[in-house]
């Protein structure tokens, strides 16, 4: 008796089905990348026509949310690809290609740099979006701009106490401060190298009515007064009056005349000079 031998159902091995598996998955993945590629350009385009704005919707990303039922955070990275969808225009088109996810575009349009599209185009295809966003961290970033504060407004304001004394506060732009530090400082320099000078020609020891040493309130003074004399320099005319009081020692009162000159009697004269 002759048997006929049927042919058994081949068996596929686990690599053979995986190696099918993958190729489907990467067939859908690509179909998927290509529509999410197309869903941004049309993202971009009612952005960029300003149309979201009819449909009631609270924000564009709101109404990607809602047309495409995914979640907010999906919607913000759609529209954070539409709006960048200029500066990397190799990486959307790759994406519409079918080559990368929106996910992989998204990390780049939301934290990659100006000018990055050519770089990041090639190693995405190869990267993972976890790779992505350590690469994106590691880009070196432009130094802040420091922030620009007015210049202060020139001011100055006094306040006057009950003892007759009074405190000025000056405002000054840094240029102009530096300016008014220099002069005090140069007059106050003059001012102490005036003090060696009568300290070094007496042998006589310092008596206690003897100026004392030149401080910065001394040399801001000397530049008032050195300020006032140019002034009266260039206006002698309205800025320079001559008192003269003649003492009448027995009398014991004086009379007041201007102008320069001197007594004819003899008595004693005393000239003040006072600047208006």
């Amino acid at each position: 008796m002759s048997s006929t031998a049927t042919p058994l159902d081949v068996e596929v091995s686990p690599c053979e089905r995986f190696d099918a598996f993958f190729a489907e998955i990467g067939e859908l993945i690509g179909q998927r990348n290509a529509i999410d590629g197309r869903l941004v350009e049309i993202v971009a385009e009612i952005d960029r026509d300003g149309l979201w704005g009819a449909t009631g919707a609270r924000s564009l990303t709101a109404l990607v949310a809602w047309k495409t039922g995914v979640s907010p955070r999906n919607a913000e990275v759609m529209v954070a690809v539409a709006h960048r969808i200029e500066e990397f225009p190799r990486c959307t088109e790759s994406m519409r290609a079918g080559r990368l996810s929106l996910d992989q575009v998204g990390v780049v349009a939301e934290h990659a740099g100006e000018g990055s599209d050519e770089h990041y185009a090639q190693f995405a295809e190869s990267a993972t979006v976890t790779q992505l966003r350590k690469a994106v961290k590691l880009e070196p970033r432009p130094e802040p701009e420091p922030e620009s504060q007015p210049e202060p407004q020139r001011s100055i304001s006094k306040t006057t106490h009950d003892d007759g004394s009074a405190t000025y506060t000056i405002w000054l732009p840094k240029l102009e401060a530096a300016k008014f530090d220099a002069a005090m400082a140069s007059r106050q320099d003059a001012l102490v190298a005036e003090w060696k000078r009568g300290h070094e020609e007496s042998d006589e020891p310092v008596s206690a009515g003897a100026p004392p040493f030149p401080n910065q309130v001394d040399g801001f003074m000397s530049l008032v007064e050195a300020g006032w004399d140019t002034d009266v320099a260039l206006r002698p005319h309205g800025q320079h009056t001559t008192v003269v009081v003649h003492l009448d020692a027995e009398k014991h009162a004086g009379g007041i005349a201007f102008g320069p000159g001197a007594d004819r009697r003899g008595t004693p004269v005393a000239v003040v000079r006072r600047h208006l």
